[in-house]
């Protein structure tokens, strides 16, 4: 989820009317009238809230714009790729939101889901703290990884055993793909949306997202109160990426693939626990 220094118009033009756009929808949501009060909205316009004049920015919205229009550094991401993400977020947020990854781009995900709680898993713990000195509101923790991307055949052979096909709390499964050691409040939400973006994945000695993908997958699955996870999960093109998530998070559940990210929606299992770890009929992808 780092990030690559250029200065596209384009990209820089979609960031700010995707978080103003997405503002703009959540700030109708808020203030339009309630079937049981017609006059709510010009009670609410009239009062304000503390803290917050009618039409104001908020903070996080406001250093947003500020940051991408005037910034050279933008997101590994495509505009394309960001626009599938940004429209499910338009209509899941606020919400839940686990990523990753953390880096430049990481403000935008948070503006983009304003009033929700977003989340960043980093490797790097010297990378969290430059950011957290430039963006201190973006909530980030520390991950270590102990795979390597050249172990990924052997993880992939030891992911489709019993053990790891089995729906289970991640913090307490058998598999040796499932992330044990994340912060503890990783587990106790359910997750709404959740990205891979994260960690490195382009050389043999790099951790690999093999264990992040799988992980995503089972915190969908395992999903208390039934509903539905949004994944999504960027740099398909490269091998381990592709391979996993067309494994773990099963290409029957896939719903869209933009460039270089895809886009899973996997149902919880909790409650149907004779639901296949994929689905047998493969759905069609957009």
């Amino acid at each position: 989820m780092r990030v690559r220094a250029q200065s596209p118009l384009n990209l820089k033009l979609l960031l700010i009317i995707v978080i103003t756009s997405s503002l703009i929808l959540f700030t109708l949501k808020s203030t339009l009238p309630s079937s049981s009060s017609p006059v709510g909205f010009l009670s609410r316009k009239a009062k304000g809230g503390p803290g917050c004049s009618p039409g104001k920015l908020p903070t996080s919205v406001a250093q947003a714009l500020v940051h991408y229009t005037t910034s050279s550094i933008t997101p590994q991401q495509t505009l394309k790729e960001i626009s599938v993400t940004s429209r499910v977020l338009d209509r899941a947020s606020p919400c839940h939101f686990l990523v990753f990854g953390l880096g430049h781009d990481s403000l935008m995900w948070h503006s983009l889901n304003h009033g929700g709680r977003t989340v960043f898993l980093e490797e790097d713990a010297a990378w969290i703290e430059q950011i957290r000195r430039r963006f201190p509101m973006l909530e980030s923790y520390h991950v270590a990884y102990g795979s390597r991307v050249s172990q990924a055949r052997g993880l992939m052979e030891a992911g489709r055993g019993p053990e790891c096909t089995a729906v289970a709390d991640p913090r307490y499964s058998m598999c040796q793909l499932a992330l044990k050691g994340l912060p503890d409040i990783v587990y106790g939400i359910e997750w709404d949306v959740i990205m891979v973006d994260a960690p490195t994945g382009y050389y043999d000695e790099a951790p690999g997202r093999m264990s992040a993908i799988y992980t995503a997958g089972m915190m969908a699955r395992n999903r208390r109160g039934g509903g539905e996870t949004h994944v999504f999960v960027h740099d398909v093109n490269r091998e381990v990426e592709d391979q996993f998530s067309r494994e773990f998070l099963c290409e029957g559940f896939m719903r869209k693939q933009q460039g270089r990210l895809r886009h899973f929606l996997i149902p919880s299992h909790r409650d149907d626990p004779n639901r296949p770890f994929c689905p047998l009929v493969r759905t069609v992808v957009a």
